[in-house]
């Protein structure tokens, strides 16, 4: 499978509707491509957090339908990177939207983990609460943003649900770069899987982004790095690295919690 990681940089200067344009002419340069990834909330911004509510969309919003035609067009499989989702009752979520070579919505997952603490998306936008994996040609993905990179059992959960790689669209700062491409790195290697990290250059509403999108093998080999700029990373994946390396060196086997093992806790005797 060749997989393009789209490296989009946001312009607080360019108005969304230029950048899903300019986005979509993009992706459609990328046809001898299998699958496309583009960044996190890359219409508006991640850290654009005034302009969120202003910005909402449904899943099948302008920017599905644009992203739909490119898809179409290039005929590829598109994880079409987050948007600010508004849903039935009003509540916003930070959802990612994956769409088929015809250009149909196939997958949504709504970020688990939102990023502030006590501000911004942690008390802007409600909470996901499903696991999603995506059946691709020859590779099953699961999806996670951003933010999840740092809790581990998200991406055990997506293992047991069949993942073979994690396609990880981002906002990450500059300057927090060092976590990101050792993040990264761990989650392929202590779950044996791709690891395909699309993060965006360019700054969100004052805060510089990390750019250098990661693609990480299964054995934890960096097959592709950005740099810090608007860039587009080509790779080749073979489904086949992840059923020998599961085989060769089967420490998933190896497993203990989560499973059905005792507890107690540290002050208690054993029996």
């Amino acid at each position: 499978m060749r997989a393009s990681l789209i490296q989009i940089a946001v312009d607080p200067d360019e108005t969304v509707n230029s950048r899903r344009a300019r986005a979509a002419s993009l992706v459609r340069e990328q046809q001898d491509a299998d699958l496309v990834i583009l960044p996190e909330l890359w219409p508006v911004g991640a850290f654009a957090y005034e302009s969120f509510a202003e910005e909402a969309e449904t899943v099948t919003g302008p920017t599905y339908e644009v992203m739909a035609k490119a898809a179409s067009d290039a005929g590829v499989w598109l994880h079409a990177g987050s948007v600010v989702e508004k849903a039935a009752d009003g509540t916003l979520y930070n959802t990612s939207l994956v769409l088929s070579p015809a250009g149909e919505l196939v997958g949504t997952y709504r970020k688990i983990h939102r990023f502030g603490f006590d501000k911004g998306e942690a008390v802007m936008m409600g909470a996901g609460d499903e696991l999603v994996t995506v059946p691709l040609p020859g590779l099953t993905v699961g999806l996670a943003t951003c933010y999840d990179l740092r809790f581990p059992e998200l991406f055990r959960g997506l293992v047991d649900a069949g993942a073979q790689a994690f396609v990880i669209p981002a906002g990450w700062p500059a300057r927090r770069r060092e976590h990101w491409t050792l993040l990264a790195r761990a989650r392929a290697v202590e779950n044996q899987a791709y690891v395909l990290a699309c993060g965006t250059a360019g700054t969100h509403a004052g805060v510089e982004q990390a750019g250098h999108s990661i693609v990480v093998d299964p054995w934890g080999e960096v097959l592709a790095e950005a740099g810090p700029d608007e860039e587009v990373l080509r790779v080749e994946l073979d489904a086949e690295k992840v059923t020998t390396t599961r085989e060769q060196f089967p420490a998933l086997k190896d497993r203990r919690l989560g499973l059905e093992v005792p507890r107690r806790s540290g002050g208690e005797p054993r029996s």
